[in-house]
């Protein structure tokens, strides 16, 4: 099964959200619907960002999975920007 992965670069987070609570609310938002490969937390440029590694079957489920990831982390936070990618031969390909 094809692998993809959300990336939101967080801007904010919303009053009276704990930071570590972040991560776990995007993965578990994702597992709603499929299975949860990793979740992780990077600094780029000073920036946050939350990346949610799952499987879907095709890319247009990974977009309605990205979306409602991207969806429920607004609730508790400002995002900058996101991404839906797979992976292809290696490398991380944006979806469409």
């Amino acid at each position: 099964m094809p692998s993809y992965r959300v990336t939101m670069s967080i801007e904010s987070l919303h009053a009276g959200t704990v930071p570590a609570s972040v991560v776990p609310r995007a993965a578990a938002a994702a597992a709603e619907f499929t299975t949860v490969e990793a979740s992780d937390l990077t600094i780029v440029a000073g920036a946050a960002r939350v990346i949610v590694r799952f499987t879907a079957d095709d890319s247009a489920s990974a977009l309605q999975i990205g979306a409602h990831v991207v969806a429920d982390l607004r609730v508790v936070a400002e995002l900058r920007a996101s991404l839906i990618t797979e992976r292809v031969k290696g490398t991380w390909v944006p979806v469409h």
